[in-house]
This record gives structure tokens, C-alpha cells and sequence, in this order.
């Protein structure tokens, strides 16, 4: 069964070129990895929403996820679908600025070590930070690379 998930891609302009802020996993499992795995703040639609409620999702999944409450104008961006077809992504943009220092994320249960019915308490995302466009798609997750593409197609208009 496919999930829909929704996330917001928050940009700023620093002497006329764009930055994108991105968030990196927390826990021990993603500690030593950096290239590839960093995402946008985003996460699944719980109660099943569709179209435009997707964008509540992404505002909620962002402050959960930064600490921040997101405002601003959300322009709707692009949909990028996990390789293996089981999560699609809906994806708004909005200007905005923060400091990376300052986000808080919620936590979440995890086994740990693996498969051990352990459970570990971690941050969701244990750092975020602002990147250049190439950089970007060097540390977003592969699938997620269509965001970064589809907003340098937008910004670059500008």
C-alpha cells in the first residue's frame, strides 16, 4: 500500500543565490552517514489527507521536525515517488530563514540495536542546515533529488 507523505522545502536567498535548509536523521544508526541521507521536513499523511490538506501535513511535520512554526507563502513544488513506489512525496516551497543551531525535534521509538525489542528515544532529526544547490543534491536522500531540481528550475528563473 502506497503512503502519501507531505513536506515543505525552505529557502532563502543569501547575495542572490538560493540555499535550501535540510535535515539530517537522528539516532545511531544514521550518526556516521551524511552524504545522501539528509530530507526535507516532512512525513505522512496519518489520517489519510489528500490535496490541499497535504499542506497542513507539511507545516505540522515541519514544526515537529525544526521547532519552527513555518509561515509564509506556500507555493506548491513537485511530488517525488520513493523508488520502491511505497511513499509519495508532496512537496511545497517558502521563503524563510532560521537558525540551524536553534531547531528542537520531536522524538521518536526506535529498536535498537535492531530487531532486539530494545526501545531507544531519539530525536527525529538531530541537526539541520542550509546548503547551495549542488551541495544540496549531494546530501539529499537520492529520491528527493527531483526536489532540488525542480526548485533550481524555479529559482534559477527568478
Amino acid at each position: 500500500m502506497k503512503k502519501n507523505s507531505a513536506g515543505l522545502l525552505m529557502y532563502r536567498m543569501k547575495n542572490g543565490k538560493p540555499k535550501v535548509f535540510l535535515m539530517h536523521p537522528g539516532g545511531p544508526f544514521w550518526k556516521n552517514k551524511d552524504e545522501g541521507v539528509w530530507s526535507i521536513p516532512k512525513g505522512e499523511a496519518d489520517n489519510g489527507e489528500t490535496s490541499e490538506a497535504l499542506l497542513e501535513v507539511a507545516k505540522r511535520e515541519f514544526e515537529e521536525e525544526t521547532g519552527i512554526k513555518p509561515v509564509g507563502e506556500f507555493k506548491y513544488l513537485t511530488s517525488v515517488e520513493r523508488k520502491d513506489g511505497k511513499k509519495t512525496v508532496e512537496v511545497w516551497m517558502f521563503e524563510g530563514d532560521c537558525d540551524p543551531e536553534k531547531i528542537k525535534s520531536n522524538t521518536i521509538f526506535i529498536d535498537w540495536p535492531p530487531r532486539s525489542d530494545k526501545k531507544l528515544e531519539i530525536p527525529e532529526v538531530d541537526r539541520g542546515d542550509w546548503f547551495g544547490l549542488e551541495e544540496a543534491k549531494k546530501k539529499i536522500n537520492l529520491y528527493q533529488i527531483g526536489i532540488i531540481e525542480a526548485f533550481e528550475n524555479i529559482a534559477l528563473d527568478r
